[in-house]
């Protein structure tokens, strides 16, 4: 599997607050007669009080120092998994490095132990107008940048206009409704927004890294570059080799520390990533100690290959722990805009010859389950006959969209787990048949007479066995298919001119998802170089039913017009929906420690940033007993 960053898709999003704006009576955009509050979420909904300590899952007493090792399993914008070129993970051009996010502090963080709520780290408050369009943030006068110098509101102004202005695409589609950012003084900078702005984006903007403006006022922006920038974060990087390793050191005098949001948190002295292109040649790294904490995403490694030594004696333990978010998507997108897969027939006919079944008793070992929605784990997801509720919001669209929409959901078929299920097989070659793409000279032909044929793009290796039974049914049905293997760099320009067939993505939606939406499935970024809409999807029943769920005023809303979102979606066929784990697979060298309980909406399992080195297991003799030589060298 592969996965989108814990913080790629960025939750959002203020009853707390919405008390005082009903005082306020009627709608205005002055924020003076507002109050100033320490925290914000996308209802309102508030767990910790002003002047709470530290978030309940962390450790505060957790100790400092030791090495996190790991290679990336999480990514966002334009960090790649197997290498990087750049230190610039804020735009389009380069591949940058994961783990940059770590240098820069931003205006609020996240809580992981509840759906959305974000509390001050730069910003020590904020005061929201009654009509939730202007936001006032005070910062806190010791927030400094790594050279010492004042991190000041027009350094938050600058950054914010400059994502606007110059960042990665996925970032300006969703700063669209962010009309501008103001310093008003050093110590408070005013964020107005668009009538109508998505609920999650002042959240988003609250997330965003806030960079110094007197350092690019010498540097342009938007190029590629290895120069290290100048961050204000818990981490700054520290050694590094392009496309194999970089690491990040703990800032020791950090100046939010100390902070709320930040104790507990961030306790190792070096973060160091690990890049392999070969998911194989990365677990011999592994066994080797190259690195110390690995999450499998591989089910044939995690079934078959952790017997090595140092599992045996213990050195090395596993976990598996639950997954309570969002499971989100994983498939092969299929790229609307070419015109073989223009017509759903001939999408759902790709469909029908996945044999899910067999490829996860054979190949997976049994280890997942089929993904149906993009809301996969979650009560977002449809389900059954549209009650009346998600119905209303359906009708609009009655005869724009097919009438199974207003119907049980579509679910991809189960196979008879043969590799070739023979009925679904006929039942794709009529699709096929239907949508104009006959069988002439034992070729699967479009309807201009061309021979169809389809190229699943690919990154890495370890996905060609699962592709291998599917293009042998595809054969079955006359079309030609093939895999090519790219390297990273080309994966990723190719994606981002979207210049493939089939490729293979995987993300997660927010448990509150709001102006996210867009940046998937709108059709205002089908054509948006770098968009996360790879199947260029076009449909207006889609971006209504996004400005609905954007408009939802409570979570009940918000789930009924989620639900009919997936509804639609489903029956698009926009995708061959693959496989996913409610559970994380963890191994690690037994060197590290972390809470017993993970929060629900970490996005994982905390790590690194919520575990921490245990001193007496480090210093155990058999930790620093040396693998054989020949592991972890090839890369």
């Amino acid at each position: 599997m592969t996965g989108f960053s814990r913080r790629s898709v960025l939750v959002l999003g203020g009853s707390a607050l919405a008390a005082g704006w009903a005082r306020a009576g009627l709608a205005q955009s002055s924020v003076e007669s507002s109050l100033d509050v320490h925290g914000m979420s996308a209802f309102g909904d508030l767990k910790y009080p002003a002047g709470f300590s530290n978030f309940d899952y962390v450790n505060p007493a957790a100790p400092k120092g030791g090495v996190f090792s790991s290679v990336p399993w999480s990514r966002a914008y334009n960090q790649s998994f197997q290498t990087f070129n750049s230190l610039n993970s804020f735009i389009l051009k380069g591949d940058g490095a994961v783990g940059m996010d770590q240098t820069f502090a931003s205006l609020m963080v996240r809580a992981a132990d509840e759906p959305d709520a974000m509390y001050g780290l730069v910003a020590t408050s904020v005061r929201i107008s009654p009509d939730k369009l202007t936001y006032r943030f005070t910062l806190r006068p010791e927030a400094t940048f790594h050279d010492g110098s004042k991190l000041t509101a027009q350094d938050v102004a600058f950054s914010f206009n400059v994502l606007k202005e110059k960042g990665h695409p996925i970032i300006q589609q969703q700063l669209r409704d962010m009309v501008k950012a103001e310093a008003n003084d050093d110590a408070t900078v005013t964020v107005t927004f668009a009538a109508k702005r998505g609920r999650d984006v002042p959240l988003y903007v609250a997330s965003l890294p806030i960079f110094s403006k007197a350092y690019y006022g010498k540097k342009p922006f938007e190029e590629s570059t290895l120069e290290t920038p100048l961050g204000s974060g818990p981490y700054k990087v520290g050694r590094f080799e392009p496309g194999r390793y970089i690491e990040y050191d703990r800032v020791k005098d950090w100046w939010a520390k100390d902070l709320p949001v930040s104790r507990g948190a961030f306790n190792f002295d070096t973060v160091r990533y690990e890049f392999y292109r070969d998911r194989d040649v990365a677990f011999e790294g592994f066994t080797g100690r190259n690195y110390l904490y690995r999450e499998e995403f591989t089910a044939r490694i995690w079934n078959t290959r952790y017997d090595f030594p140092a599992i045996k004696d213990g050195r090395v333990k596993q976990e598996t722990l639950p997954d309570e978010t969002p499971s989100g998507a994983q498939g092969w997108f299929l790229n609307t805009r070419r015109e073989q897969f223009k017509d759903p027939r001939v999408r759902e006919a790709l469909i029908d010859a996945f044999d899910f079944e067999w490829t996860n008793k054979t190949i997976m070992y049994g280890a997942y389950a089929r993904t149906v929605s993009p809301f996969q784990n979650s009560d977002l997801m449809a389900s059954g006959m549209p009650p009346a509720e998600e119905l209303k919001l359906l009708e609009p669209f009655r005869g724009q969209v097919p009438d199974e929409v207003f119907g049980a959901p579509f679910t991809p078929p189960v196979t008879d787990g043969s590799g070739q299920d023979r009925t679904l097989l006929r039942k794709a070659s009529q699709l096929l048949n239907e949508a104009g793409c006959p069988i002439k000279d034992g070729k699967r032909r479009l309807p201009n007479g061309d021979v169809f044929r389809l190229e699943f793009l690919l990154d890495e290796p370890a996905f060609q066995a699962h592709h291998a039974p599917y293009v042998k049914n595809l054969a079955t049905l006359g079309i030609e298919a093939s895999v090519r293997l790219v390297d990273p760099v080309q994966h990723r320009a190719r994606l981002d001119d979207f210049d493939f067939d089939a490729a293979i993505q995987r993300f997660s939606m927010s448990s509150t998802p709001g102006d996210a939406m867009r940046t998937f499935f709108s059709s205002q970024v089908a054509d948006v170089k770098g968009s996360q809409n790879l199947s260029g999807i076009k449909s207006p029943a889609l971006d209504a039913l996004i400005e609905r769920i954007i408009a939802a005023n409570d979570r009940d809303e918000l789930r009924i017009a989620c639900r009919a979102f997936d509804r639609v979606f489903r029956a698009g066929r926009y995708w061959v929906p693959q496989w996913y784990s409610s559970s994380h697979r963890v191994a690690y060298w037994d060197v590290f420690a972390h809470s017993p309980t993970i929060p629900r909406y970490a996005g994982g399992v905390g790590a690194p940033d919520l575990w921490w080195q245990d001193d007496a297991k480090a210093r155990k003799p058999e930790q620093a007993k040396p693998e054989p030589s020949k592991s972890g060298q090839a890369k």
